[in-house]
């Protein structure tokens, strides 16, 4: 599996043909508790770039953006009843949806763990 981070803090865990995107620890730091979040439904079709899904917190709300371009296969139910699984564990059980790739070359223009690492040092 291989990971990948966008600017905006969010990730996408790429296996096979299907990736799984989440925010970041260091973006749900920023937001506080969240409170609800909002995930993209299954067969939803989105561009990279695309608003995909939405996080809201007792501080903001946020958009989720599509890392890459690609067609929703699942979104994460667990987070309806429980957005706090993003404060627990956003890199991990609080993904938000999963999909499968339209175009992996797009990966090429995420950052790899070490670049991300290097990036939030820098904010």
């Amino acid at each position: 599996m291989s990971r990948y981070f966008t600017e905006d803090h969010e990730w996408i865990e790429v296996d096979g043909d299907v990736a799984t995107v989440g925010i970041t620890e260091y973006a749900q730091s920023q937001l506080g508790d969240i409170v609800f979040v909002e995930v993209p439904d299954e067969g939803k079709e989105l561009s990279k770039g695309d608003d995909a899904a939405v996080v809201e917190s007792v501080k903001a709300a946020s958009d989720v953006y599509a890392p890459v371009s690609g067609t929703v296969v699942e979104g994460n139910s667990d987070l309806a009843d429980n957005p706090a699984l993003v404060n627990e564990d956003p890199e991990g059980e609080g993904w938000f949806f999963k999909m499968t790739l339209s175009d992996e070359s797009e990966l090429d223009g995420l950052m790899n763990e070490a670049k991300y690492q290097a990036f939030v040092a820098k904010l």
